[in-house]
């Protein structure tokens, strides 16, 4: 029986498109690079694209306007969540946009050795399977439930601050999403409706591009985990336990050998088009990036090597095996454009230096005491 993993891509990719398919963004289409095909498939990117950062500038206006007529630090860092969620989905949807070339490759590559394994009836890799599509699922649908609750919250908000102010004062006084300036008054009650819109369909924009990108980053990721945790089962049982056949061996390990350069080829795709936007996501501190694990789940293919009979066969052999455990403990990893390496030991990094950023910007908005 084939083992064909592929489906769950697949099947996950289909959710990832909904997500960009009003946005402008087409992961498994080939696009050309002609007036026609640009017109037809990146015309909405590029509105959706000029639509957000309206708002981001504006945000970002509201900022620097905010710090020349002297408000607090507190009240300029209200901003900032929504500015960094604006520059992150500009960032991630242009890693896919302009890499589009890398994508449709890693794809095919992920497909092929997907659907070039046969599990048979073997219960430690179909249990090794099973793991990588019950937590793939967990988490895209986790993402997806808490992404969807945030743009509702966005939304919701405003309407709940005007009904309270409404019911404390008899007063309706006009709240947005998001703070902007624009050319006119967005308070205006002939211009809110409008603005309202706008800014939730920004917010809808940005929460799908971040959105979207990380569960198809971590999707690959899984599938990419997954065959380095088959390609160590392989490799633990290559010996058998008598009636050693050089032959038959030799043709074992070469399939071995491709399976894993295929698979750290894959890594390095991955680690290209995601590089830069990883960068960022170290700044702002996402989360989703450190639940991978390349680093521990490559180096065990040289571990898994060592735990084969490699001392019942022939030197030649035990050679071939040796040079396949000297390549493995040299890692497969994803950084953060080459600056670190994204595991959960640079995350608590991250948390530890941002906390020791909040107490120093705390110590500088307090008043001086004597």
């Amino acid at each position: 029986m084939k083992f064909r993993m592929s489906l769950l891509f697949d099947e996950s990719l289909k959710s990832i498109e909904f997500l960009y398919k009003y946005v402008g963004i087409y992961l498994d289409r080939t696009i050309l690079n002609n007036a026609e095909h640009i017109i037809k498939f990146r015309s909405l990117y590029i509105i959706s694209f000029l639509w957000l950062n309206t708002d981001a500038i504006g945000a970002i206006l509201w900022v620097i306007q905010g710090a020349l007529h002297g408000k607090s630090l507190t009240e300029l860092t209200y901003e900032a969540p929504c500015t960094t969620l604006c520059l992150l989905g500009n960032i991630k949807s242009l890693s896919l946009v302009l890499n589009d070339d890398k994508v449709k490759l890693l794809f095919k590559q992920i497909r092929n050795m997907e659907n070039n394994i046969d599990i048979g009836d073997e219960v430690v890799k179909k249990k090794i399977v099973a793991e990588g599509i019950t937590y793939l699922r967990a988490v895209i649908k986790s993402l997806n439930v808490i992404n969807t609750l945030t743009l509702i919250l966005f939304g919701v908000c405003p309407l709940l601050f005007i009904g309270l102010e409404y019911k404390k004062s008899g007063q309706i006084e006009l709240v947005l999403p998001f703070l902007v300036v624009y050319p006119f008054n967005p308070y205006d009650i002939k211009y809110w409706p409008f603005v309202y819109v706008h800014q939730m369909y920004s917010a809808y924009i940005v929460v799908t591009w971040v959105a979207g990108t990380d569960c198809l980053f971590y999707t690959c990721c899984t599938s990419i985990c997954t065959q380095f945790r088959l390609l160590q089962n392989d490799m633990e049982s290559i010996i058998p336990d008598r009636n050693f056949v050089e032959d038959v061996f030799r043709e074992k390990f070469k399939n071995l050998v491709v399976r894993h350069e295929g698979i750290m080829q894959s890594v390095i795709q991955l680690e290209s088009i995601y590089t830069k936007s990883t960068l960022f996501n170290f700044v702002t501190s996402s989360f989703l990036i450190c639940l991978t694990g390349f680093n521990v789940t490559s180096m065990e293919v040289s571990n898994a090597v060592y735990n084969s009979k490699w001392y019942t066969v022939n030197a030649k052999a035990a050679k071939h095996l040796y040079v396949v455990q000297m390549r493995a403990r040299k890692p497969s990893k994803l950084t953060a454009y080459s600056y670190a390496d994204v595991n959960l030991k640079s995350f608590t990094k991250i948390l530890s230096t941002a906390w020791s950023y909040f107490a120093l910007l705390k110590t500088m908005e307090s008043p001086t005491r004597a």
